[in-house]
């Protein structure tokens, strides 16, 4: 690939798709937008929706040849991204996702940067998004350091540079087939892991803050805990293939998890048998009013009505304590092929 950053190379964008009819029409336009010098492509890995998704995106090739779809009847999001990858005809790789929109300017920036630096990925910050009610409660969530611990892509306030991992990515081709592309053994996380085998063969992930990509969540409270829930199992497994080789804010919410389950036994007993039960019952009690003040209190100085406040409270808690379960089964009983069932109509 050129280093020449006035010649542009092709760009094919990649996105895994399943019962997605409320948002893929906005993410494709979102990429067909994009005033990119070079020749573009996107390839849709489509799963077997139930929603009329699949006949939507039919609708939208017809008008637009630059617009491919492959057949991904597994529906896992790797196997999707590798099926799309494998009938690219472009050197650079962009991914996408039904849930996000791209904002102007974004492919030419990170092209750029790609070139530039030179980097093997560059990513950049996930900003969440959403319809009044529960799911603008959601994307608060997401956007706050307390929802999702802090990563360095859910924050614009950070420096670019090298990094752990990056939102979605636009990668080179090459180095994507030097690592195999995604690991199709995992149905969660393949992103982070993914990254983690180019940091460890020599390639450079490079975070741009200034690529603020924005990303529709879940909008029910059942979507949102199930989707954590698969998230945390296979953070877990991942976990247990790679060790200690995690930042610690992601045992956080199965610590929590852990504390709380543990006061369900410890309090009751700690009141009935007293001596050093109480003792245990006072430290998990203290922890988990430690917990509720800290939600408290962020609920509280968000902003919104007292409905819009109790909602963003009720998404943090919910985020934390479905990772946190889904965590503690997957570093214990791996991931075990379990699926994100809000993706399933």
């Amino acid at each position: 690939m050129s280093s020449n950053p006035e010649v542009f190379p092709g760009v094919s964008y990649v996105m895994p798709v399943l019962n997605e009819v409320g948002y893929i029409e906005s993410a494709v336009h979102s990429i067909l937008a994009q005033e990119y010098p070079g020749q573009t492509e996107i390839v849709l890995a489509l799963g077997p929706s139930t929603d009329g998704t699949n006949e939507l995106v039919a609708s939208l090739a017809e008008g637009d040849r630059r617009i491919r779809t492959v057949h991904n009847p597994r529906s896992a999001i790797p196997v999707g991204l590798n099926l799309a990858i494998r009938s690219c005809v472009h050197p650079v790789i962009a991914r996408v996702d039904a849930h996000t929109e791209l904002p102007a300017g974004y492919t030419k920036r990170a092209v750029e940067t790609l070139l530039r630096v030179p980097a093997d990925n560059v990513g950049g910050i996930m900003s969440a998004a959403g319809s009044p009610g529960v799911q603008a409660a959601i994307a608060r969530a997401y956007n706050s350091r307390i929802g999702l611990g802090g990563g360095a892509y859910h924050s614009s306030d950070v420096a670019g540079g090298p990094a752990e991992s990056a939102y979605l990515g636009v990668m080179r081709a090459s180095a994507l087939a030097d690592i195999g592309g995604f690991d199709e053994s995992l149905l969660r996380a393949e992103d982070w892991e993914m990254n983690h085998r180019l940091r460890q063969s020599g390639h450079l992930v490079w975070l741009d803050p200034t690529l603020l990509v924005t990303y529709w969540p879940r909008s029910s409270w059942q979507a949102l805990s199930r989707q954590f829930f698969a998230t945390g199992i296979w953070r877990g497994e991942l976990v247990r293939r790679f060790k200690g080789r995690h930042p610690l804010r992601f045992f956080a919410p199965p610590l929590l998890t852990t504390a709380a389950l543990t006061s369900i036994v410890v309090v009751p007993l700690g009141i009935l048998l007293g001596g050093w039960l109480a003792l245990a019952a006072a430290f998990f009690v203290a922890v988990d009013l430690a917990y509720l003040t800290v939600v408290t209190g962020a609920a509280a100085l968000s902003p919104g009505s007292l409905l819009d406040r109790a909602r963003f409270g009720g998404a943090l808690v919910i985020m934390h304590f479905a990772w946190g379960a889904g965590f503690l089964r997957g570093v214990t009983r791996g991931g075990r092929q379990s699926l994100d069932r809000s993706r399933h109509g």
